[in-house]
């Protein structure tokens, strides 16, 4: 901009044509196949949630100004007031949502947010895995990483549970509802936790799952070196497939809070944190109601070792199913059907 004010004192006018020209054309380039999605989009809209129909709108204005500002009589800012003013007619005609929205919330848009934000998550899970090693191998080369980690009074009592001939007795300690509701708020709290802490760079988030899943890792290796791993772990596995499922998203969450404002693009730091702070919302609503499930599970069933073995893999393997449908298999076929709709083939 200041190397703009400066050619306009001294440039002629033909070069400062030129050099208006020059900035409108990188500015058309950066943005024209964003512009040509859109336009195909608004030719079918039916097909578009409010929230993208939103973010269009908030990005499209952020266009328009700037090259109102810059290059008031070009063509491309016909174009985007054209564009805009559809945008703005559209979405204010059919202002009151519809009840249909609260399905679409959850068929559509937390899976789309999910696929677009992939490698968020198979980061999180990437870090949650390396340090679950961590944990293991900790345990496995020093017995008193177990204490330093989940704390003497619990390591002594579980050696005594073993002795008992009951490894998770820990489950039964207090009263169901209790025991619910205590490790529901605790475990909310981590998942959100986990999400905040994004803000301050993904760096931040990975501190929280470091600690998880190390004491995940010590918790289970702990387990195998007394000789009862397959014991425990089908009763931890019964609410632990969801309770582990869910520390990673939170995690990958955290991870898209993130990237919004370290890693901005083309937008400018702010739009692309509120982007990014959006999805990341949507997958940590997503997360909550798994959670409250795993804490239900926890509270009212683990402590049931006495259940006959095909009903505790039956929980085991409904909610495996449930997290790689939800979390894996829907994302991508709505990431795929969006991908290859005529709105997106020519990008």
């Amino acid at each position: 901009m200041q190397k703009y004010k400066l050619l306009s004192i001294f440039a002629t006018e033909k070069e400062l044509q030129f050099y208006t020209v020059m900035k409108e054309s990188v500015f058309i380039k950066q943005n024209i196949a964003r512009w040509r999605d859109y336009q195909r989009r608004l030719e079918n809209p039916s097909g578009e949630t409010p929230d993208a129909l939103a973010q269009m709108y908030t990005e499209l204005t952020s266009d328009l100004a700037f090259s109102r500002t810059h290059f008031p009589d070009a063509i491309i800012t016909s174009m985007l007031n054209g564009m805009t003013l559809k945008l703005h007619n559209m979405i204010y005609s059919g202002h009151h949502e519809k009840w249909s929205r609260l399905l679409t919330f959850w068929t559509r848009e937390v899976p789309q947010a999910v696929y677009d934000n992939r490698r968020a998550m198979l980061a999180a899970l990437a870090v949650f895995v390396f340090f679950l090693g961590v944990g293991i191998v900790s345990l496995f080369n020093d017995a008193d990483f177990a204490r330093l980690i989940l704390g003497d009074d619990y390591v002594d009592m579980t050696i005594e549970n073993i002795k008992n001939g009951l490894p998770t007795d820990v489950y039964s300690q207090g009263p169901e509802a209790e025991s619910f509701f205590a490790i529901m708020l605790n475990n909310l709290k981590v998942d959100a936790f986990s999400v905040a802490m994004g803000v301050f760079t993904p760096f931040a988030t990975s501190l929280i799952i470091m600690y998880n899943a190390i004491m995940v890792g010590a918790f289970t290796f702990f387990f195998f070196q007394y000789g009862v791993f397959g014991d425990a772990l089908l009763a931890i596995m019964q609410h632990g497939t969801l309770e582990i499922s869910t520390m990673v998203l939170a995690g990958g969450a955290g991870f898209v809070m993130g990237s919004g404002w370290l890693f901005p693009g083309t937008y400018s730091r702010m739009l692309s944190f509120r982007r990014k702070a959006k999805e990341a919302l949507k997958i940590t609503l997503s997360v909550f109601p798994v959670t409250i499930v795993a804490a239900f599970i926890e509270g009212y069933l683990t402590r049931h070792t006495e259940f006959p073995l095909v009903f505790r893999v039956l929980v085991i393997a409904l909610s495996a199913a449930f997290i790689i449908y939800y979390y894996i298999v829907l994302p991508y076929l709505v990431g795929r059907k969006h991908h290859n709709s005529p709105a997106t083939d020519e990008e």
